[in-house]
């Protein structure tokens, strides 16, 4: 009798691919442009594979979950919880960004601020922020990657399809077919992120790590303990509470997608395998192929939580003390941001000029963090998605019990 070989889960290669690039990169410190030249070109190869398939996936898995609800008033009601959750998140995030800002700002290191330049990207008004989320047509949205124009456009097929009945029958087929195909390409790619994964982290720590040592480590050092902290007691609290589901769970069903964020930094290039992991925690399908798509595009807590600390870090460099009122501002600022520049890209970037000029601090402050962002960007996509994956499972615990 031959005996099989077990094999070890997807999180186990994903995460020594993870420790190998870091070894990798630590080892290339002293000559970055290996990694940059031979590495990276395969990292950025996987990426383009996995946005590849996200338009595919976020247009049918969202008309396919639409389709299946057969009913516009239930797809309403997701829709409304799962946006007052992304949005109570987001503040509570900016609330956390800023304690944690104000209890070490006395261990900042000193940075001159004389010569900064930075020239903000401008933020979209209001009005411009409605209008950009119709499409103008079907192919740009697609073309584009424009997410939130993707979501739209897979919402408006949906509920057309509900509304038609039965001549919607053979349409609703191809986008069952369509979703199941899309899906398998999906799965095939997800194979190779062990290797994409050690591709995009070692010229990340090659080219970075040296100077993280510097005087940046410590407003790093307290971002990343806000995003932990946020994860740790605000999702943990949320998932038990509201899904019946021990936090520890939780969070090593997310492994998978939580070593591809913080590699990756991407929330749409992780939401392929968000989908994978919240589907096997026990989310209705229907529900994770709404919920998730429209968080990678809208849901910004890790990104509220940098606003905050970055805000107090800039204010400090330049010698000045916020007051209660301006904090406040800071917090509602950011929360109305995060939806304001959703599908904007370098959003993270533009809403903190934002934040900057909510309260009257220099935006060429911006320039002090530039240099480090992507290190940001890595812990606040991890937070991003796994708050994606909270309100997934939240949510469609909420309709288990509405039957």
């Amino acid at each position: 009798m031959i005996q099989k070989t077990k094999k070890f889960p997807l999180a186990i290669w994903i995460f020594m691919g993870l420790i190998l690039g870091i070894l990798a990169g630590i080892a290339l410190m002293k000559t970055p442009e290996i990694a940059v030249q031979y590495i990276k070109p395969f990292g950025t190869l996987f990426l383009n594979l996995v946005k590849f398939i996200v338009v595919p996936i976020v247009l049918f898995s969202i008309m396919s979950g639409v389709i299946s609800m057969k009913d516009i008033r239930k797809v309403g009601k997701i829709g409304i919880r799962t946006v007052v959750f992304y949005m109570t998140t987001t503040a509570i995030a900016v609330v956390i960004g800023l304690t944690f800002a104000n209890v070490f700002k006395g261990t900042f290191g000193q940075i001159s601020t004389s010569g900064l330049e930075y020239t903000a990207k401008e933020a979209p008004g209001f009005i411009t922020t409605i209008i950009n989320i119709f499409p103008s047509n079907i192919i740009d949205p697609m073309s584009d990657a424009n997410m939130l124009q993707v979501i739209v456009t897979a919402l408006f097929f949906g509920f057309a399809v509900i509304t038609v009945g039965e001549k919607g029958k053979a349409f609703a087929d191809f986008v069952e077919s369509a979703n199941a195909v899309s899906m398998i390409i999906m799965d095939t790619i997800i194979k190779f992120s062990p290797v994409g994964v050690f591709c995009l982290i070692t010229p990340v720590v090659a080219e970075n790590g040296a100077s993280i040592l510097g005087n940046l480590l410590t407003v790093l050092v307290v971002a990343y303990g806000a995003y932990f902290i946020h994860m740790a007691v605000v999702y943990s609290v949320a998932i038990k509470a509201f899904a019946q589901m021990s936090p520890l769970k939780f969070f090593s069903g997310m492994m998978p997608a939580i070593m591809m964020a913080f590699s990756s930094a991407s929330s749409v290039g992780t939401l392929p395998l968000n989908l994978e992991c919240t589907e096997k925690m026990g989310a209705k399908k229907d529900v994770a192929s709404f919920v998730l798509p429209l968080g990678a595009t809208i849901n910004m807590d890790g990104t509220a939580i940098y606003q905050g600390v970055c805000a107090i870090f800039i204010a400090s460099c330049f010698g000045i003390d916020l007051t209660l009122s301006q904090q406040i501002a800071i917090i509602l600022t950011a929360t109305l941001a995060s939806i304001g520049t959703a599908g904007v890209p370098g959003a993270g970037m533009i809403m903190l000029a934002m934040v900057l000029q909510s309260v009257n601090l220099p935006i060429e402050g911006i320039a002090l963090v530039a240099g480090i962002d992507r290190i940001f960007d890595m812990g606040r996509t991890v937070v991003n998605i796994t708050g994606d994956a909270a309100c997934t499972l939240i949510v469609s615990k909420a309709e288990d019990k509405n039957g």
